[in-house]
């Protein structure tokens, strides 16, 4: 992806979040220059990843297959492995109408996906066989809102807004925007993207970037290069 192109899905995306009324932590519009002088105090945000995170999954299409997060929140695994502490992570995400993220799963991570405002959010679902691989013939059993819901191989739950749907390791899910654009609320155990997002196609997690402009601010997976 260009530079100049995730500069503006920033801004894109800065801009509906206010819509439906969410404001995005200070450090997020640090310039870079500025979270390379507050490194040190920033600590925390840069081993937590928190932060800006636009993909294309590596597949230079990003209206078709991609997605907009930013995290607000990670814990730490070590605490989820011994039941205690900061076991939680929130994101917002933002799916465009019809921008498919693609089927995949956690070994790790429950969530919660929340539609927080826009159109309809749907979510494909497929089980998992006895090993945790992608069945293409198997269902399983999810909570909407709380309530069970039994699903088929396939199945196309339809979210609108306010309701959600909460996924654990081996639902395996993707999903897109119908009909306009959905601000996404996601809420679950400890994350990371580097090594738990188990996808069916042999595609990557993150966006090879060209360099065309200066970024506006920095990605997630721009920390190891900007403040090593």
């Amino acid at each position: 992806m260009k530079r100049s192109t995730i500069n503006t899905i920033m801004a894109e995306a800065d801009e509906l979040i206010r819509k439906y009324g969410f404001t995005l932590p200070p450090f997020a519009y640090w310039s870079p220059e500025t979270f390379t002088d507050q490194k040190k105090r920033a600590q925390n945000v840069i081993n937590a990843r928190c932060g800006w995170d636009i993909t294309d999954y590596g597949a230079g299409n990003f209206d078709e297959m991609g997605l907009f997060l930013f995290t607000l929140r990670n814990g730490r695994l070590e605490d989820l492995q011994r039941g205690g502490g900061m076991c939680y992570a929130e994101k917002l995400l933002i799916s465009r109408q019809d921008q498919l993220s693609p089927m995949h799963t956690h070994i790790i991570k429950a969530e919660d996906i929340i539609n927080r405002g826009g159109a309809d959010l749907i979510v494909e679902l497929f089980g998992s066989d006895d090993h945790g691989n992608f069945a293409e013939d198997k269902g399983g059993t999810v909570f909407c809102d709380g309530i069970r819901v039994d699903y088929a191989a396939g199945q196309k739950l339809k979210l609108a807004p306010g309701e959600s749907v909460t996924l654990m390791p081996g639902d395996w899910h993707a999903f897109w925007g119908e009909g306009g654009d959905v601000l996404i609320g996601e809420v679950s155990t400890v994350n990371d993207d580097e090594t738990d997002n188990i996808f069916r196609e042999p595609i990557g997690r993150f966006a090879t970037i060209d360099e065309d402009v200066a970024p506006t601010h920095l990605l997630v997976s721009d920390y190891a290069k900007w403040l090593a």
